[in-house]
């Protein structure tokens, strides 16, 4: 039975870095098992509403209270609807404690929340690398960008990433396909806004997808086709997902094998060798209990699951979870905060318009703390949006040949801008297991507490004044804003539970994202962030993955595992 079950390395995980892991630990030669706890989802055949036209849907697309009922908190989510509700799991059926208000948005399928992720794909700089060191908040990065770039670059030109260069030394430039142009209004707002800040620019947005492609340069892949309706599952693979990109090429090399509905409840660890020796799995449909062994076992399941699993693996060694001689295990847990809006009108050219629904927002990167700290708060933010005609209104008041040619009219320009901010990581904001609670599958279930502190708090006085403001400059007419509570959870950027760092008594993993305390244990999802920077953090998962699947073969062929 044991060499049944016997691989060279196990994944778990199937989604943003659990493909990648997957992709690079077979493509190395190794045979590799990869355990996904949810349904398997293969790309194209399982999406089934990406083709369906809006009157296709029961209710036109809306949910019923019923529906909402089952999904309070994924129903929350921007991107929830009837075409993607699929690829959410149930809230009812998936428990957990909030001991301070926490969105915890999950997909359990092959791919996992790949297929339903924003598709920003940003480099981390020196700026996120150098700022727990320089202002004394967290521990020190054990990395620096140039550790890092020759990775973000072998990533950027396996999954395709549209973009612009512009050097600007705090958002690293990559290695683009053509970005997607700015639109009319966008381009009269950029050169406003640049006219009158020498420190900011707007530029097109850095997105996950394929917007040109040389014959055969993305197998089984092809260009976006502005739809705009990616969370349906994109049967063009034009954004990445594991499931139309690294997994097809794990599965190529024929050396992976792939298990669903396996939900890893504990990670088995050898006293004696010091070592983990493989994994106990519960069969989510079956209920049945089954360990698989492997030399080298790389947790990609996502920060909370992770870190749920490796506090479930109590040994007499770690008795507050497996690899946790540091006892941060669970602590500094991090998310972006936004909640942040502003819009206008811009009058005029209205002789100008956009074809398609482009997939991808304008960005001006961050601008405050760059060079020197300015102001009375710590890091950054960066501002999102876009401009866009006010499409046909049915409302509008009229009759006859007067109205129909109203409606068949688009409206003027609008504007808006958002945020998306770093959050400074603190001990007191930390995941546990709660032993008197107990999910369907009788394990304990995750406890989540964290808030939002005075930096953060500080820092969204000068968001709000800064977009205001941006709006003003840009000429813009109507301006409203908007502001909401900042949750932890709302922009699914959860990090830094396990995180990396140089000294073990604080940290629990090293630069290679090797866990300290056990040598042949990987862990490169999301908990091993150390800080947050501002930008979304999933290019950074994807390099820092395949940089220690690199690093984890040549151990393992030296023996050191």
């Amino acid at each position: 039975m044991k060499n049944d079950h016997t691989y060279d390395a196990i994944v778990v995980g199937s989604g943003m870095t659990g493909g990648w892991a997957a992709k690079e630990l077979t493509e190395k030669g190794l045979k590799t098992l990869v355990l996904e706890r949810g349904r398997d989802v293969k790309h194209v055949q399982d999406y089934p509403t990406a083709q369906m036209a809006p009157w296709q849907f029961e209710h036109r697309g809306h949910l019923t209270k019923q529906e909402k009922g089952q999904y309070p908190i994924q129903s929350t989510k921007y991107n929830f609807d009837a075409s993607s509700k699929h690829f959410f799991v149930n809230d009812k059926e998936h428990p957990y404690v909030q001991e301070k208000p926490f969105r915890w948005f999950r997909g359990y399928q092959t791919g996992g929340r790949s297929l339903l992720w924003g598709r920003g794909a940003y480099r981390f700089s020196d700026l996120e690398f150098e700022a727990n060191l320089k202002d004394g908040v967290g521990t020190d990065w054990p990395i620096r960008y140039k550790d890092i770039a020759p990775w973000y670059d072998y990533v950027e030109e396996f999954i395709g990433v549209a973009g612009s260069k512009e050097n600007i030394w705090q958002f690293p430039d990559g290695q683009f396909l053509p970005p997607f142009e700015l639109n009319a209004g966008e381009k009269v707002i950029k050169d406003r806004l640049e006219s009158h800040y020498p420190d900011r620019k707007l530029i097109p947005n850095r997105v996950a997808h394929i917007t040109q492609a040389k014959l055969g340069q993305f197998k089984g892949r092809g260009p976006c086709q502005a739809r705009n309706m990616c969370h349906r599952g994109c049967p063009y693979g034009a954004y990445f997902s594991s499931n139309s990109s690294t997994l097809p090429a794990a599965y190529d090399t024929g050396h992976l094998t792939f298990r669903s509905h396996a939900l890893v409840e504990s990670v088995i660890y050898d006293e004696q060798k010091d070592r983990v020796a493989g994994v106990r799995v519960i069969d989510s449909e079956t209920k049945e209990t089954t360990e698989y062994f492997a030399k080298v076992i790389f947790l990609c399941a996502s920060t909370l699951p992770t870190t749920a699993i490796l506090l479930n693996s109590k040994t007499s060694r770690f008795s507050t979870g497996l690899a946790n001689s540091s006892g941060v295990l669970g602590h500094y847990l991090m998310d972006h905060h936004g909640g942040i809006s502003g819009s206008g009108t811009l009058e005029g050219y209205e002789d100008r318009i956009y074809h398609g629904s482009r997939p991808a927002m304008v960005a001006i990167p961050r601008f405050r703390n760059i060079a020197t700290q300015e102001m009375d708060f710590l890091r950054g933010y960066g501002v999102w949006g876009g401009a866009s005609r006010v499409k046909l209104n049915t409302g509008q008041v009229g009759i006859g040949a007067a109205l129909k040619e109203k409606m068949t009219k688009y409206g003027p320009w609008v504007m808006s801008l958002g945020c998306q901010s770093e959050t400074l990581p603190h001990f007191e904001n930390k995941v546990t297991i709660d032993e008197n609670n107990q999910d369907p599958h009788g394990l304990p279930m995750l406890k989540i507490s964290a808030a939002y502190g005075d930096n953060e708090r500080l820092m969204r006085v000068d968001i709000k004044e800064q977009i205001g403001e941006m709006l003003e400059v840009a000429g813009l007419k109507n301006i409203s804003m908007s502001e909401s509570e900042p949750i932890f959870g709302n922009t699914v950027h959860e990090m830094g539970t396990a995180r990396m760092g140089r000294d073990p008594k604080t940290s629990v993993l090293n630069a290679f994202n090797q866990c300290h305390d056990v040598p042949n244990l990987f862990i490169t999802d999301g908990s091993c962030m150390t800080s947050s920077g501002n930008v979304s953090t999933s290019l950074t998962y994807m390099a820092l993955t395949a940089r220690a699947v690199d690093y984890a073969f040549k151990e393992l062929k030296k023996g050191h595992l």
